[in-house]
């Protein structure tokens, strides 16, 4: 329930802050054509602000907030079965550039912001297209950068099986403005792999 009282209220307050020429569906529409490794990002729409992660299980979207504010939106893959994702409002406990797992033989986690003490992270990573994690949320790599540099330790980050994406967004910025160029910067992962022994891991 607090889950979906702070989501209402970004969305509601995401209402109040955009101008009602650019209140429009169409970011959705752009969400949901995003493929695998593909992201949109446009922070200039909201420079400054408080910062709020929500990640989509059943969409598996992040949906990067500032002020209210969508800024980003990224593909992500979650934990398969057997290792899922869990639900609920975190805080980022830790944070690196360079991490390497200590549970999955040593695996590369490039960006590492860290949500619980046991396995489950925010990292860069090649995305397959499906969850397939040990319960990390992995991100377009550089999509993994990006969203390093605006987050914090101890900022809030809400994970839910709910399909959540931004009702409303300045589009124009966020499909057209200078850190996403006509047409839509959909940037792929790079070429840097988490597959070890034939699995993707986290």
């Amino acid at each position: 329930m607090k889950i979906l009282i702070m989501i209402a209220a970004v969305l509601a307050h995401a209402q109040d802050s955009v101008p009602p020429s650019l209140q429009s569906g169409s970011v959705i529409a752009a969400a949901e054509r995003l493929k695998a490794g593909q992201y949109l990002w446009a922070p200039e729409v909201a420079p400054e602000g408080p910062v709020l992660l929500v990640v989509s299980l059943a969409t598996q979207r992040a949906v990067i907030y500032r002020n209210g504010v969508p800024i980003g939106i990224s593909t992500v893959s979650t934990g398969r079965p057997g290792y899922g994702t869990p639900t609920g409002t975190f805080t980022v406990l830790q944070r690196q550039v360079e991490h390497h797992s200590r549970t999955y033989d040593n695996a590369p986690m490039p960006y590492m912001q860290r949500l619980t003490w046991r396995c489950v992270a925010l990292h860069g990573c090649n995305l397959p297209g499906y969850p397939a994690s040990h319960g990390c949320i992995r991100l377009p790599h550089q999509f993994a950068r990006l969203l390093y540099g605006v987050m914090r330790l101890g900022m809030t980050v809400v994970i839910t099986d709910l399909a959540v994406v931004p009702r409303v967004a300045p589009v124009e910025a966020l499909l057209r403005g200078p850190s996403v160029p006509t047409p839509p910067s959909l940037r792929p992962a790079g070429n840097r792999s988490c597959r070890l022994r034939g699995q993707y891991r986290s």
